[in-house]
């Protein structure tokens, strides 16, 4: 188990769960009237208050069942504990950088129910936890973490901490200039050539989430027994390869985005040993 309990959580973390002010009833009577009056005809009508209320925190298939808006904000230990691994990356990284001689700035984290408007535009909770570099904030919806443990078996605190750790990977790349220069190369690029570097991306992002836990572990007393294996674990259960296997579909490599299970084991367990970020270079990397 993570010692997470009783220590700091960062002042960085922003909760948009349901953050306009908005009566529950009324906004479940005004779908469900639109939903009457229009019908199918008005499917256009009807998807533009789900995307609207969807936009303000508020859960519009939750509303219809009864739920109410209540349900959009999360559980307060889920978010402490958000909250405090977010602070212990911002530990680990502050040191690193000034090591480095750079200054670390400190992403935002958005914590979000359903979709969100990110300065990368909008995104559903669909499409999982999330960095944005155009606004340098991490997108979260922490009912991610009970996906990960149901649908892709990876159960733990410390598999939850390593997806955090991961998005924050992509911000270290942001900072060290690496994102901007992928951004550049993938809009001269096919599409093959774009999917190959945005592997290279996302297993660098994973090669960083194992130099925090390396320092995380050493200097700051964070991981227990079982941690990095629920950390390995989670990697292997969110690699592309084994992602399209259990869809039934073919795995196709030159689709992949994020890079196999193998690769996304290999490169957390790389960052993981040595601590170093010198060793998380996927782009000079011959072989993944």
């Amino acid at each position: 188990m993570v010692k997470w309990r009783g220590r700091e959580g960062s002042g960085n973390v922003e909760d948009r769960r349901g953050g306009a002010p908005v009566d529950a009833g009324l906004a479940a009577l005004i779908l469900r009237l639109v939903a009457s009056r229009f019908g199918i005809g008005g499917l256009a009508a009807l998807a533009a208050v789900y995307v609207g209320l969807t936009l303000i925190g508020v859960r519009p298939l939750a509303l219809l069942s009864g739920a109410g808006a209540g349900g959009a904000r999360g559980d307060a230990d889920t978010d402490q504990f958000v909250s405090v691994i977010l602070r212990e990356t911002e530990i680990v990284w502050g040191k690193l950088f000034e090591q480095a001689g750079m200054t670390y700035r400190e992403p935002k984290l958005d914590l979000f129910a359903g979709g969100v408007q990110s300065g990368c535009g909008f995104a559903s909770a669909a499409v999982g936890p999330f960095y944005c570099p155009a606004d340098q904030h991490v997108y979260l919806d922490t009912d991610f973490f009970s996906e990960l443990s149901r649908r892709f078996g990876a159960p733990g605190d410390f598999a939850a901490a390593y997806v955090i750790a991961h998005e924050v990977g992509h911000h270290v790349q942001k900072l060290t200039g690496v994102a901007d220069r992928v951004a550049a190369a993938q809009a001269r690029a096919g599409e093959a050539e774009r999917n190959a570097l945005q592997v290279r991306m996302e297993l660098q992002a994973d090669c960083y989430a194992g130099v925090w836990a390396h320092w995380a572990g050493e200097t700051r007393g964070l991981l227990d027994d079982g941690d990095i294996e629920e950390g390995l674990n989670a990697a292997s259960k969110i690699g592309d390869d084994t992602l399209q296997r259990n869809a039934g579909r073919r795995v196709t490599p030159e689709s992949f985005t994020h890079g196999s299970s193998a690769q996304r084991v290999h490169w957390f367990k790389r960052g993981y040993q040595s601590g170093a970020t010198a060793d998380c270079d996927t782009f000079g990397a011959q072989s993944l």
